[in-house]
């Protein structure tokens, strides 16, 4: 039987701007109960004019996910009001691509701190209030697929993602919670804008090289089609499905492409240069 979201309370975590955004625009046409965990409270309210809740089904709770006493406060207040959470989306994430030998030691803890203990302070906070035929959503990354060059610690924050919701998903199927996990591509977000300013040379020609890059609308609609068909794997956009089934196929060769990939690109810039 497929999810219906129907008065269902669903969390949000970076539901302020991007994919979350997005989710919470289309789970509200679903009629799901939402609370929005953001840290912006301007973005959140503009995000309530966006919408118009005229039915009062959006809350807010401003929140940093890094922090898991705050995100306790807002498990505590609805577990005092027995509301059981029927769908926790975690979305909140950064991203800072840069080579390993020059990125600063706080900016790999902060990417791990937001998209790995994030995700894990949210799911520890709520996972008490849910029950049989919950839900819970993981976003990685395709970088949590494919270690791409420039995106050491990106991709770490992604993997660690991944392998935790794999376990996830093993210990808490026995108990009725569906535990799904996401690798969208590239999408145009804010993010990636401001992504696509850091990104080392080498690896803006690596990911140029991709030829379609998602909506926010896209993505969501695939992770919310996803839910439903009580997917645990959700892939957004033929590109990245093939793209997850081909290094699947290829095992240890995928090392051996990225190594082309990369020598291809260096001699790029290389002649790029001299011909600056």
């Amino acid at each position: 039987m497929k999810f219906n979201f129907k008065n269902k309370n669903i969390i949000i975590t970076g539901g302020s701007s991007g994919i979350g955004l997005a989710l919470v625009k289309e789970l509200y046409n679903l009629e799901a109960n939402i609370w929005i965990i953001a840290r912006d409270e301007e973005k959140i309210l503009a995000v309530l004019r966006q919408i118009n809740d005229e039915n009062h089904r959006i809350n807010y709770f401003l929140a940093d996910v890094q922090n898991f006493s705050d995100i306790k406060i807002l498990a505590d207040e609805l577990s005092q009001k027995n509301i059981v959470i029927d769908g926790l989306i975690n979305s909140a994430g950064v991203t800072h691509p840069e080579e390993f030998e020059s990125i600063q030691m706080d900016k790999i803890r902060w990417l791990m701190d937001v998209n790995y203990f994030g995700t894990v302070n949210c799911i520890k906070a709520f996972l008490p209030l849910m029950t049989s035929g919950s839900f819970i959503v993981n976003i990685s990354s395709m970088a949590g697929v494919i270690g791409l060059y420039g995106y050491s610690a990106y991709g770490a924050s992604k993997f660690a993602v991944r392998g935790f919701t794999d376990v996830l998903r093993s210990e808490l199927k026995p108990k009725g919670i569906q535990v799904s996990i996401v690798f969208p591509p590239d999408t145009d977000t804010p993010q990636l804008a401001y992504e696509n300013k850091f990104k080392p040379e080498i690896t803006k020609i690596i990911s140029g090289s991709a030829t379609s890059v998602l909506s926010a609308q896209k993505v969501s609609h695939e992770i919310i089609t996803g839910i439903k068909n009580r997917n645990y794997v959700i892939i957004p956009g033929a590109e990245s499905k093939f793209l997850y089934h081909l290094s699947n196929l290829l095992g240890p060769m995928t090392y051996k492409i990225m190594d082309l990939m990369v020598s291809r690109a260096m001699r790029q810039t290389t002649h790029k240069k001299r011909s600056d």
